[in-house]
């Protein structure tokens, strides 16, 4: 299914009315890979439409990446330019709204020696610190959405024909952001509300510890005692809805970084900047990855829990039923926007400040004495299947049932 028109233009709408939830005068910010230019003029189109006062385009090209990663001297691999990060910072203290589209190339890098593009990733990550500052305190409305490609359309379907591949990856896309509901918008406040009720139900029980059970895993996850459950609509530091992820079937909050003891293991590829890592296990002691296994991309698995030293921590547990629309169409995505919201899935990393009771507020030390993780790094991966069985230890000791064969038993 190639989409229509009209459904390009309610994607477009969607993006901003629902995703950022653009403002009279609002600068909006589009970052866009050049493939997906015809659906960015339409998001540009509806952000002016919608009252915004300047929307400014910044597109990107992976093959440009590959060049540099390739041929690039190595120092030049460890620097970033600091005009593009203070432009950033810059758009985020004046309120800007923020709306990536990511299409993926999962192979692209295979081959790539892991270390230069571990060095690429963590000078920008230093250099664009401020600014991610903005976006996971949720001070600004940000979303991320994906357009599908024919690179990231052969990953999926690879026995298809290439114009085959794209129009079936463009009707997952058109299902899981509910592009086909007769109003997309009213869809999405209708799923909102719906996430909203697990996540009063789950802040309502104050669980001090998780207990995941599944094939290969058997981790327990202490939780901060400010801990706060988060799901569908955000309020931004203005107090306006928006939408981060699009789709999303989530409900998350933030482990204790010293409190996470057993070992976990990945049910799907995870796609980390450009290499793929499969089939890994993480073991866990006080909250720190003691040791790892992976079948695939233990160099760059390797990488990436050396960033810094928060990377070998959780900062992010998130709740998936299995039974649930993106699980349901039983496609691997190889894109960490669609996988995680096929699957409950933990991440290595930066904790949400969101995620702790007047965390937005603190100072980083103060939210590492409440117990939120500090990274270079916020990386999802999926842990998610219809065998996990996940119980809640309250805060007077009993344990219960919080997932049964990989959906809500609450």
């Amino acid at each position: 299914m190639i989409p229509t028109l009209k459904q390009l233009e309610n994607y477009a709408e969607l993006a901003v009315k629902v995703g950022v939830n653009v403002q009279q005068g609002q600068t909006v910010v589009v970052m866009a890979p050049i493939s997906a230019a015809s659906l960015v003029r339409l998001i540009v189109t509806s952000a002016y439409q919608a009252g915004a006062r300047h929307v400014h385009v910044e597109y990107n090209d992976e093959e440009l990446s590959l060049i540099k990663y390739r041929l690039a001297p190595e120092e030049a691999l460890g620097e970033y330019p600091m005009w593009r990060a203070k432009s950033m910072e810059e758009y985020a203290e004046n309120g800007a709204a923020f709306i990536q589209i990511y299409s993926p190339n999962p192979d692209l890098l295979n081959g790539v020696d892991a270390s230069r593009i571990s060095a690429a990733t963590k000078a920008a990550a230093h250099a664009l610190s401020k600014y991610r500052a903005y976006l996971m305190n949720h001070t600004n409305s940000w979303t991320l959405i994906s357009y599908a490609t024919p690179e990231w359309a052969a990953k999926v379907f690879p026995g298809l024909p290439a114009e085959e591949a794209v129009a079936k990856l463009w009707e997952k896309i058109i299902d899981a952001t509910r592009l086909e509901a007769i109003d997309p918008i009213q869809a999405w406040k209708e799923h909102n509300a719906t996430l909203l009720q697990k996540v009063e139900l789950l802040n309502g029980k104050r669980y001090k510890q998780l207990h995941y059970t599944a094939a290969g895993t058997d981790l327990t996850v202490d939780l901060p005692e400010q801990h706060v459950w988060l799901g569908g609509a955000k309020g931004n530091g203005k107090g306006h809805l928006f939408n981060p992820n699009m789709p999303t079937e989530e409900v998350f909050t933030m482990p204790h970084k010293d409190s996470v003891n057993g070992t976990v293991r990945s049910t799907k590829p995870l796609n980390y900047n450009g290499q793929v890592i499969d089939g890994f296990s993480l073991t866990f002691k006080d909250g720190k990855v003691v040791d790892f296994t992976a079948e695939q991309g233990s160099d760059a698995l390797t990488k990436m829990l050396e960033t810094d030293e928060g990377a070998g921590s959780l900062g992010e547990i998130a709740l998936v039923p299995h039974d649930s629309p993106i699980s349901n169409s039983n496609v691997i995505f190889y894109n960490t926007l669609f996988d995680e919201n096929a699957s409950c899935h933990l991440a290595l990393g930066q904790a949400y400040p969101v995620n702790l009771n007047g965390g937005t507020s603190m100072q980083p030390e103060e939210l590492l004495a409440h117990g939120a993780n500090r990274s270079l790094i916020h990386v999802d991966f999926m842990i998610g299947s219809p065998d996990m069985n996940i119980d809640g230890v309250t805060q007077d000791g009993k344990t219960e049932a919080i997932f049964r064969n990989g959906n809500w038993a609450i």
